[in-house]
């Protein structure tokens, strides 16, 4: 079974829909994706998302499952450098972040204080526990860290959604802390991650990941990725994103 984690294209916050070129990101996707045989489609029900699966699912002739969970992750916490209001799970300074090891732990990364209080480990166990659902659905059934494949098949999910959800869904399949992905990973604007089962022993199976935010429709196109989610690749380079 495969896997297609897709972030919707470049967005417009205020509004919950996409830009221009988000639009453009949406169509050149479409393009990609068309050419799959993808079996069945799931939605997050915010806006962005919802704009950019409907290029696909126009071109398609498709429909799509509107599901809860894959709305942006949602567990505001108090951040070490934002004392004054609560904010997203990510974007720590690496130095407030790093400092914690268990945050590395795939075990116990929200056994910290500033986790705890968010009550992100119970949002995290909801995402989590939804995604495993379906995937039983679709014949896999989750067995602590790996999957018992009941009825094994060569499927193909498209999960529209966000970065930061995104990321607590590779956590979950990968067994990987979710702090690390949020924190040293970017998923572009429409970029497609792909994870697919492995079954190497009969019944057992596992995910591997074979592609991470790949934008390469978008080089396809002449169009360049979108840097939202990115901060300043210097701090001297004040027309990119500060905090």
């Amino acid at each position: 079974m495969k896997l297609l984690i897709i972030r919707h294209g470049d967005p417009d916050y205020e509004r919950d829909t996409l830009t221009e070129k988000g639009w453009r990101e949406a169509e050149y996707l479409a393009e990609k994706l068309s050419n799959m045989e993808i079996h069945e489609f799931y939605v997050s029900p915010l806006g962005r998302a919802r704009d950019t699966a409907s290029c696909t699912l126009q071109k398609m002739n498709r429909t799509a499952q509107t599901c809860q969970w894959l709305r942006e992750f949602d567990a505001p916490i108090w951040r070490p450098d934002v004392p004054d209001q609560k904010k997203i799970c990510w974007d720590w300074l690496p130095a407030d972040w790093m400092a914690e090891e268990r945050h590395f732990s795939c075990r116990n990364w929200y056994e910290t204080p500033a986790l705890q209080e968010g009550n992100v480990k119970k949002e995290y166990d909801w995402v989590c526990g939804n995604l495993d659902q379906l995937l039983q659905e679709h014949g896999y059934v989750r067995d602590g860290y790996y999957y018992r494949a009941e009825r094994p098949n060569e499927d193909t999910l498209a999960f529209f959604c966000h970065f930061g959800l995104g990321c607590v869904l590779l956590s979950h399949l990968l067994n990987i802390s979710p702090m690390v992905l949020w924190h040293n990973f970017c998923a572009a604007p429409s970029s497609v991650t792909t994870v697919v089962t492995e079954e190497r022993r009969k019944g057992t199976a596992s995910f591997r990941m074979l592609a991470y935010g790949d934008t390469s429709h978008l080089y396809a196109n002449g169009e360049a990725p979108s840097v939202s989610a990115r901060f300043c690749e210097r701090y001297e380079n004040m027309q990119e994103r500060h905090d």
